[in-house]
């Protein structure tokens, strides 16, 4: 949608962006079979069906608000604010919504997955954290001791991208959680500075870091519903798709 916006052709998915995206059709299509055998009367299924789909859109989404901030970025060329045309700060001010919301979107993909691997696998994270996020359910699966396959490759995932997830991650917290951060930064780079002006920040290491967080985020669904489409089908979906045994 917002490469039609922005007069640029439609994405074509390859690498793994595609890969994520097809290990979730492959568990769509599924259960949507099982669908079709059982009347599901609890809604188990329909509920992980709606979810994953939900997933789909959800990294669509990211991936999207990834290239609109590279797009306006490179329309971006003064080293400050100040510097600025009133043409280019509207530029300037499009990368930071988008750049934003990408952040900000790698953290609710995670903790929408964690929920899905939370309600599949019976971890019971919930009693550990009422609130919790996708962090706390891949502590639960050590707590838990199962599915241990998985849980490996998750936490060598988180480890990988460990340096950008945690410079996004404190980003974020302080875009929802802190009243006026930007302008205490603004405040405190005005006392660093004789000419009042405010040096941007590096746009290019911090979109870097976004597309990390888009390949994390990538890497971890596409290794999560790998797992769960490999269980499905070596037990011919015989058992619910809740508390699958490894």
């Amino acid at each position: 949608m917002l490469r039609t916006l922005l007069g640029e052709p439609p994405r074509q998915n390859e690498g793994i962006l595609e890969e994520a995206i097809d290990s979730m059709v492959e568990t769509l299509e599924l259960l949507q079979r099982q669908l079709e055998k059982n009347q599901d009367p609890t809604h188990d299924y329909r509920k992980l069906y709606v979810w994953t789909q939900g997933l789909i859109s959800s990294l669509d989404e990211l991936e999207q608000s990834c290239f609109a901030a590279s797009h306006f970025r490179k329309k971006v060329k003064a080293g400050s604010i100040e510097d600025m045309t009133s043409e280019e700060k509207a530029e300037y001010a499009r990368y930071v919504y988008f750049y934003k919301d990408g952040f900000i979107r790698c953290f609710a993909i995670l903790d929408k997955t964690g929920t899905v691997l939370n309600e599949l696998f019976q971890l019971n994270t919930t009693k550990v954290k009422t609130h919790f996020s996708y962090f706390t359910v891949l502590r639960q699966f050590g707590y838990a001791k199962m599915h241990s396959e998985l849980a490996v490759k998750l936490i060598e995932i988180k480890d990988v991208y460990r340096e950008p997830m945690s410079k996004l991650r404190k980003r974020r917290n302080m875009e929802i959680h802190y009243m006026n951060s930007e302008m205490q930064d603004d405040l405190w780079q005005l006392h660093q500075t004789l000419q009042g002006k405010v040096k941007l920040e590096d746009l290019d290491q911090h979109l870097n870091e976004l597309r990390q967080g888009l390949d994390m985020v990538c890497t971890t669904l596409k290794a999560s519903y790998g797992y769960i489409n490999k269980m499905w089908v070596q037990q011919g979906f015989r058992e619910r798709t809740k508390g699958l045994k490894a």
